[in-house]
């Protein structure tokens, strides 16, 4: 219908921003989703995607047309070389997963020169994302686990190396913990790999909490991959596009892609992962204005707020829901994981429930029940004030208060806020109200949403599993 019904730029305008202004986005309020890192896109470095000099280039245009581009793309290269503490980087990657991909058949490609092409075992944490055992299986690695739930534990980590010293290839490990503290025994870990005839992967899922501070260089990693629609500030989100290079020591680079039709400048003797030599090209530019609009000193500072802002929230969040794996200085890393298994046993309220509350206040929801089940994990960034992460602290502890309500019997177990949430305002401005809380208790909870103004949920509460189990479904009217 809509296809067929628009026919002019006026409608067509509106017609956007009628979509616009369904979406719980940036613009709204912060986007907590942990092991996201949804940080500002900054206007200055998205203004260079509409120039023809950076999207209108062919990739496989001569070297002679793109002088001015490729030392755009080198320079980029050297920025990440500096910040993993590495010596040689490719940017032909596309998104983590393709990152890893292509890091560890540098891994492979690696060990076959050294003529210990059979090494084939993969070390990976219970925590690690998705991808890491995914990418190794396409390379034909077999997975080793190894239980992270309080930090690898050294004695056992060794012993798994020292089993598997003669088939070892590599250990992929992501820094900081995908559990949210700094592994403090990392440096171990990586030696322990190293001696016994491995290679150390690092996943730079977490790279936000390293920036400036440390490295994977200096931890002892041998190659690692970097989210630059994550770390360094290209949107991402739906699909993509995205950058995932990858940064190798010395003894590696000789084995990062190259392409058969145009060779990148520091392409190796690999095939490519990606049908161009650079990858996504036209929004590299993104982060390199990142890099050198914030120099040595921001790129640091991006680190360290993003610890602040966590431990901020993490501190005051503490008093009214469990905290999960902190450090020994209970601390945690640019991001923290909530326990919401207490709450669920007293009240019967869920993770889910309190993210599709956190609609009715005007926040997204952060990260559920993961990598810890029945979990929140929220991650700031470094693009938030302390007014930002204050409202939604108010907001936690407002739902917290409300849940408190359900466990000393105020408000059925069944028919409150946050089984009902979120509220839409077709159903808040109905003539009919049957719960036991008022429209305002259900659409208005906190002040800031009269100050600031209103964002409705365009649906109200979706059967989650249901959608997960119905690949199709219909709506009836």
């Amino acid at each position: 219908k809509i296809f067929n019904s628009i026919h002019s730029e006026t409608e067509m305008m509106r017609y956007m921003h009628t979509l616009q202004l369904k979406d719980l986005a940036l613009d709204k309020s912060m986007i907590s989703l942990g092991s996201c890192t949804m940080k500002l896109n900054s206007a200055t470095s998205l203004m260079p995607l509409s120039w023809p000099e950076v999207g209108g280039i062919h990739p496989f245009a001569p070297m002679s047309q793109t002088a001015g581009y490729i030392e755009m793309l080198n320079s980029l290269e050297d920025y990440m070389n500096k910040i993993t503490g590495f010596d040689a980087c490719s940017l032909q990657p596309t998104s983590g997963a393709s990152g890893e991909y292509a890091g560890l058949l540098v891994i492979r490609k690696f060990l076959e020169e050294k003529r210990e092409g059979h090494r084939d075992v993969c070390i990976i944490p219970r925590s690690a994302h998705g991808t890491n055992p995914a990418s190794a299986a396409m390379c034909g690695m077999k997975i080793q686990w190894i239980d992270d739930s309080n930090g690898m534990d050294l004695t056992e980590f060794k012993a798994l190396c020292e089993k598997n010293k003669d088939r070892l290839a590599c250990l992929m490990v992501t820094y900081p913990s995908t559990r949210a503290f700094f592994e403090e025994g990392i440096q171990e870990i990586c030696q322990a790999v190293h001696d016994n005839g491995g290679q150390v992967y690092m996943d730079g899922a977490n790279m936000n909490a390293q920036l400036g501070l440390t490295s994977p260089g200096m931890i002892g990693a041998d190659v690692c991959h970097l989210n630059l629609h994550k770390t360094f500030s290209i949107p991402h989100g739906g699909g993509g596009p995205g950058l995932g290079p990858i940064c190798v020591r010395k003894h590696l680079a000789k084995h990062l892609p190259g392409h058969c039709i145009l060779q990148p400048v520091n392409g190796g003797d690999l095939s490519a992962v990606s049908a161009a030599p650079y990858g996504q090209a036209g929004i590299a530019i993104i982060p390199w204005l990142f890099c050198t609009m914030l120099g040595k000193e921001g790129i640091t500072d991006s680190g360290k707020y993003a610890i602040l802002n966590a431990n901020y929230m993490k501190a005051r969040l503490a008093p009214y829901y469990g905290i999960k794996n902190t450090n020994s200085n209970d601390r945690c890393s640019h991001e923290f994981i909530m326990d919401i298994s207490e709450v669920r046993r007293k009240s019967g309220v869920a993770e889910e429930d309190i993210a599709k509350r956190l609609q009715d206040y005007g926040f997204h929801a952060p990260t559920m029940s993961w990598p810890v089940p029945h979990s929140l994990m929220i991650e700031p960034t470094e693009s938030e004030d302390r007014a930002e992460l204050d409202r939604f602290c108010d907001a936690m502890i407002s739902i917290r208060e409300e849940i408190r309500k359900i466990e000393d019997g105020t408000w059925p177990a069944d028919d409150n806020p946050l089984k009902n949430a979120p509220h839409t305002q077709t159903e808040c401005c109905a003539s009919e109200w049957t719960h036991p809380y008022t429209r305002e208790e259900a659409a208005f909870p906190a002040p800031w949403l009269l100050k600031r103004g209103k964002f409705w949920p365009s649906v109200g509460r979706v059967d989650n599993s249901l959608g997960d189990r119905k690949l199709k479904v219909r709506l009836e009217e």
